[in-house]
């Protein structure tokens, strides 16, 4: 018996010693020696020597001079990595995509041909009719109340805004209550329906979106205001204009524009992806230098061809670009020359 029990002990304490202190020890010694920077997260630091990245998890780029990665579920919360697990059948799903499409989308042929469809979904958004009918925020809202409630929830200065007009509204709160007797206070998505009827009423042709205003005492700050175009307006609105215009042949777009990773934080993009973003880049970039977009354009796309490539070493799959890495890049090339021209 003791004989068993000695055995047993010794096989514990070996196993200790070599699954959590000789193992893991091994692992930390050759990982800080010969794959130190991928130990460490395979960092990016900037030019004073701080992180302000990670090859390995994407991060949002949204100004127009840089590239920008895949949409992500997860909100490139790295602690949050995950997919929506939307359907192919929830419109959650293709009213993301539509969101991403409406500002980058371009006619495929007609008079219009290259041009991009945005201005004229916002010229149609300003005639608020959809269907023949008056009201397309109210339309919009109805038929997808939980669209709506994302919105909500989706920014702090968008639930604040809510808040503020339940305070003013009491007679709709008052019915929506009535309505929904099994809870007593509403959160602000709850209300989100109410709100864009009675938004929809006093303020047709228009969205409410985070506009940037000076304060008295000089400096910034956000608020909600009715708009009548931009990115909200193109790409919210993208599904109801294309619905209403079905005869209109417009550019695909490669798949990883619009479509989110399993992950949600995909570092990476195609370089056909890269390439498709490459006109709003170099005009850009042109317009800050001073320097002829033609010209601009070739660089910039020959830094693309040269930083791309597939995985395994070209043996599957497509080209990729990192997006952090390209970006940097961009800075590091066209930056001095913007600080020179102004």
């Amino acid at each position: 018996m003791l004989n068993h029990l000695r055995a047993q002990l010794w096989l514990l304490i070996l196993t200790l010693v070599f699954c959590c202190g000789l193992y893991p020890l091994l692992l930390w010694a050759i990982g800080r020696t010969a794959f130190r920077d991928k130990a460490e997260g395979s960092l990016v630091t900037g030019a004073d020597g701080k992180p302000i990245g990670s090859r390995l998890i994407a991060q949002p780029f949204t100004a127009d001079e840089y590239f920008q990665p895949r949409p992500s579920a997860a909100s490139y919360n790295g602690a949050a990595s995950g997919a929506s697990n939307w359907g192919a059948n929830n419109y959650l799903l293709r009213d993301r995509v539509a969101r991403a499409l409406g500002p980058i989308v371009k006619y495929k042929s007609g008079p219009k041909k290259g041009q991009l469809v945005g201005p004229d979904v916002e010229s149609w958004f300003q005639k608020d009719q959809f269907g023949g009918k008056a009201g397309i925020v109210d339309q919009w809202t109805q038929a997808h109340c939980g669209v709506a409630q994302n919105w909500v929830k989706a920014d702090k200065l968008n639930s604040a805004h809510v808040v503020e007009w339940q305070q003013s509204h009491p007679a709709e709160v008052a019915e929506w209550k009535k309505q929904n007797p099994d809870i007593s206070e509403p959160k602000p998505d709850d209300l989100a329906v109410p709100f864009f009827i009675s938004y929809s009423k006093a303020h047709p042709g228009t969205f409410p979106s985070a506009v940037e205003q000076k304060t008295p005492d000089g400096k910034t700050e956000k608020r909600i205001q009715p708009v009548k175009d931009g990115p909200d307006v193109q790409g919210m609105f993208f599904d109801m204009w294309l619905q209403e215009h079905r005869e209109a042949e417009l550019e695909e777009v490669p798949a990883d524009l619009v479509i989110a990773s399993g992950s949600g934080l995909d570092p990476h993009i195609t370089l056909k992806n890269a390439l498709y973003q490459l006109d709003r880049v170099a005009l850009k970039w042109a317009g800050t230098t001073k320097r002829d977009e033609a010209r601009v354009r070739k660089e910039i796309e020959q830094l693309l061809n040269e930083r791309a490539e597939a995985p395994l070493g070209g043996l599957v799959g497509v080209k990729l670009v990192n997006v952090l890495e390209v970006n940097l890049t961009l800075q590091n090339h066209f930056g001095a020359n913007a600080v020179a021209a102004k």
